[in-house]
C-alpha cells in the first residue's frame, strides 16, 4: 500500500499538491475533500467573468486547452480521488484520520491519512452592519457570488452600483462593472473605502492619490475616509441605499469587498497552532505544529522576506507555490518556502498598479530609517511610437542602502520593473546594485536608462546630500499651509500652454533661461522647481545651488506624478 495523503479543500493549493504529490509517487493514495462544488477554480479572474470578458464561467476552472478540471478529470489524468460537496468535519490526529459528510446525501465517511494537507483557504470579512441581508447585497468571492453579481449588473435593474471597500478585489470589481458592454446606459459606479485613502494595504498616500485620479477620470466615484454605517431597502427588501456619516448614495447593487479572514476552524478545533496573524503558523517547510500535517494557501501565514515577521498575504500565486513546496515534502524531499514580499499587481482602466516589499508607512511602522524617492519617466525610447509613463516610489533602509519596497503606477510597462524590483528585494540588493542592474535594452523595449537607474541614482543622490528635494504630498501641505515659496516652472513655453501649472503664482523661467535670470530669484524663500518628470528640475536645483541661493528643492515625479 502507498502512503496514504489526505488534502482538505481544492481551490488552488490543494490541487497544486496533490498534482505534484503524485507526479512524484505514482503509488500514494491521494484524496482531496472540497466543500464546494468546483475544484482547481481561478478566483482571481472572477472580476473578469462579472465584467464580460470571460463569458463562460466553466473557463475559471478550466486547462488552458480547455479541458474541465473536474472530479473526473483529476481521477482520469492525475489519479486522485475528489471528493466535492463535501465537508471535513474533524481531524482525529491520535488515530490520524479525517471524518468527512457528504453535503448532498448526508453520509459520512473517516479518511485514514499517513499526511495530511490543510488548504482551507479563506472567507470574505462581512459587513456587520443593518441591512446586509437586503436582496441585491453580496460577498465577492464564490463562483456562486460572481453569478448572482453578473445576473444583477447585467439585468437592467442596476443604475447605481455601490462598493465597499477600495482594496484589490473592490477596484478590480469597479472596473469590471465599469467596463463591462452592459446593455443600455451604464450604471453609476461609487466606491467607498472606510481609511483615508485606496488600496490601504499595499499603497502609500501620494501613490494610491495618482490611481485615484485616473479611476475619477474614467468615472468612477470615489469616497474615501467613509466608514459605512447602514444599508436601507425598499419594500420588497431589495437595497436602495449606503448611509454612511458622511453622505448617502443610491444602490440598486452593493458589493463588499472590505478583506479576508483565513479558515482556521478545522485547525484550531485540531489543536494545532494558529500565529500572531489569526492564520495556521507553519515552518518553511509548510509543517503545522504537527509534523504530518502541512497547510498552505489563504489559510496560513507566510514569514516576511524583508522584516522576518509572520504576515497574512492571502493571494493565488503564494498558494499555488505552497502546493508545489508541499507536494514535494509529502513525498520525501525536505523543501522549504522562504516567505513572500507581498508582491501585488493589479489593473484599472489604463493604469498598471504594482507594488513589492514594504510600504513607506509599513517601513517606518517597523522601526527602519528610510529614504524614499518618486521618479516618473517613460517605459522605452520617446521617439519610438506607443511608450508610456510609469512613475515609481522607492524605498530604500538607510543604514544598509538596502531596496526595502516599491511602488509603481502608469500606461507604461509596470510588469517588468516590478518583476526586477522582485528580484533585487528578494536578493537583498542595495540601490547601488539597482544603479547598475544590466537591463535589457532597445528603443521599442525600453530607454538607454531604465527608470529603475533613474530611481535608484535620485536615492542614491538624495543619500550623498546632493539631491534636495519635496514629494507631492510635502509640495501640496505647503502649499496649503501658505508656506513662503517660490514654485519654478522649468518647462518650455509650449509645455505650460499645453499643461497649465496647477497652482496660480508659478514662476515661470525655462530651464535654458535659468543661469542668466537667477538673479530674480529671491534667496530668502526657499525655492521649488519642476518641470514634466523632474529632470530638468534637478538641474535647476543645481544651477541656482551654483549662482548661490542654498534654498532649492525640486518636486518628486515631476508634473507626471502630481495627483492633484
Amino acid at each position: 500500500m502507498g502512503r496514504r495523503i489526505v488534502i482538505i479543500g481544492g481551490v488552488a493549493c490543494g490541487p497544486k499538491a496533490a498534482a505534484r504529490a503524485r507526479r512524484r509517487d505514482p503509488e500514494a493514495e491521494i484524496t482531496i475533500v472540497e466543500q464546494g462544488e468546483h475544484v482547481s477554480v481561478g478566483r482571481c479572474g472572477i472580476p473578469y467573468y462579472v465584467g464580460g470578458k470571460v463569458n463562460d464561467i466553466e473557463q475559471l476552472f478550466s486547462s488552458s486547452v480547455g479541458i474541465v478540471r473536474d472530479a473526473d478529470f483529476f481521477q482520469g489524468v492525475k489519479n486522485v480521488r475528489v471528493l466535492v460537496k463535501t465537508r471535513a468535519d474533524r481531524i482525529d490526529r491520535a488515530r490520524k484520520q479525517v471524518h468527512v459528510t457528504d453535503l448532498t446525501t448526508g453520509a459520512t465517511e473517516t479518511l485514514p491519512y499517513d499526511k495530511l494537507v490543510l488548504s482551507t483557504g479563506a472567507r470574505p470579512l462581512r459587513l456587520n452592519i443593518p441591512g446586509v441581508d437586503l436582496n441585491r447585497v453580496h460577498n465577492m468571492w464564490s463562483l456562486s457570488d460572481a453569478k448572482a453579481i453578473r445576473d444583477a449588473a447585467w439585468s437592467g435593474e442596476v443604475g447605481h452600483v455601490v462598493i465597499i471597500g477600495a482594496g484589490l478585489i473592490g477596484l478590480e470589481m469597479a472596473e469590471a462593472l465599469l467596463e463591462a458592454d452592459i446593455p443600455g446606459a451604464k450604471p453609476e459606479i461609487t466606491v467607498v473605502e472606510a481609511m483615508p485613502h485606496i488600496a490601504p494595504s499595499f499603497l502609500d498616500p501620494e501613490m494610491a492619490a495618482l490611481v485615484t485620479k485616473h479611476l475619477e477620470a474614467k468615472g468612477l466615484h470615489i469616497r474615501t475616509g467613509e466608514l459605512v454605517q447602514r444599508l436601507e431597502g425598499d419594500e420588497t427588501d431589495a437595497v436602495r441605499r449606503v448611509v454612511t456619516a458622511q453622505g448617502t448614495y443610491p444602490a440598486d447593487l452593493v458589493v463588499a469587498a472590505i478583506g479576508l479572514a483565513p479558515n482556521v476552524d478545522l485547525a484550531r478545533e485540531a489543536g494545532l497552532t494558529i500565529g500572531v496573524t489569526g492564520a495556521i503558523a507553519v515552518n518553511q517547510c509548510l509543517e503545522t505544529s504537527d509534523p504530518d500535517i502541512y497547510a498552505g494557501g489563504d489559510c496560513v501565514e507566510n514569514m516576511s522576506l524583508i522584516n522576518c515577521r509572520p504576515v497574512y498575504t492571502p493571494q493565488g500565486s503564494v498558494a499555488n507555490r505552497h502546493g508545489r513546496v508541499i507536494g514535494n515534502n509529502l513525498t520525501g524531499m525536505r523543501d522549504v518556502f522562504p516567505g513572500v514580499l507581498g508582491t501585488v499587481i493589479f489593473k484599472v482602466f489604463d493604469f498598471t498598479v504594482g507594488r513589492t516589499g514594504l510600504t513607506e508607512s509599513q517601513a517606518r511602522d517597523s522601526g527602519h530609517q528610510v529614504e524614499t524617492a518618486i521618479v516618473s519617466g517613460a517605459d522605452h525610447a520617446h521617439f519610438y511610437p506607443g511608450s508610456g509613463s510609469v512613475v515609481v516610489k522607492l524605498i530604500v533602509h538607510v543604514p544598509t542602502r538596502r531596496v526595502l519596497g516599491a511602488q509603481l503606477v502608469g500606461e507604461g510597462d509596470v510588469n517588468k520593473r516590478l518583476d526586477a524590483l522582485v528580484v533585487a528585494a528578494t536578493m537583498k540588493a542595495t540601490v547601488d546594485h539597482l544603479a547598475n542592474f544590466d537591463l535589457a535594452y532597445a528603443p521599442p523595449y525600453n530607454t538607454a536608462m531604465d527608470i529603475l537607474h533613474h530611481a535608484a541614482n535620485t536615492m542614491r543622490n538624495k543619500l550623498a546630500g546632493l539631491a534636495r528635494t519635496v514629494t507631492p504630498v510635502e509640495l501640496k501641505d505647503r502649499l496649503a499651509s501658505g508656506d513662503n515659496l517660490v514654485v519654478l516652472d522649468v518647462r518650455t513655453q509650449p509645455e505650460t500652454e499645453e499643461r497649465p501649472a496647477p497652482y496660480k503664482g508659478v514662476t515661470h523661467i525655462p530651464l535654458g533661461q535659468l543661469r542668466n535670470s537667477a538673479g530674480a530669484l529671491s534667496g530668502d524663500k526657499t525655492i521649488v522647481s519642476f518641470c514634466q518628470v523632474s529632470l530638468r528640475a534637478w538641474e535647476a536645483q543645481r544651477i541656482l545651488e551654483a549662482e548661490g541661493l542654498s534654498n532649492v528643492r525640486f518636486l518628486e515625479g515631476g508634473l507626471a506624478a502630481w495627483p492633484y
